[in-house]
């Protein structure tokens, strides 16, 4: 069973940058996918970015584009998310998601960033 165990959430003041990580155990990271999510209160939980397996296959929200940056360290079974510019806006507590060829998904427990203006 895989397990994902994010860090690297904090308080910054807007404009600053954060660097979310998260390690996978017990498998390999995302066969398929992989995604990163966030979930501000009161809010229903919202897509931020996802990796696929195949070209061009990174997205990000309209919300993050240009700002926030998605990648993985294979040898390191390591997903990250690289966000600079941030704004109160994206303050939330953000997940880490993973899903294998087989299918199986996986999310970590969730970090949280917190931007002040």
């Amino acid at each position: 069973q895989l397990q994902l165990v994010e860090s690297g959430g904090g308080s910054v003041h807007s404009g600053g940058s954060l660097k979310l990580s998260c390690v996978a155990s017990g498998s390999a990271l995302g066969g398929y996918g992989i995604a990163w999510f966030r979930q501000a209160p009161e809010k229903e939980r919202e897509a931020v970015s996802c990796l696929g397996v195949g070209a061009d296959s990174t997205h990000y929200a309209d919300s993050v584009k240009g700002r926030f940056n998605i990648s993985r360290d294979k040898a390191k079974n390591t997903m990250y998310l690289q966000m600079d510019n941030l704004k109160p806006e994206d303050t939330a507590v953000y997940y880490c998601f993973s899903k294998t060829s087989e299918g199986d998904e996986s999310w970590g427990q969730g970090t949280q960033v917190t931007v002040s203006s």
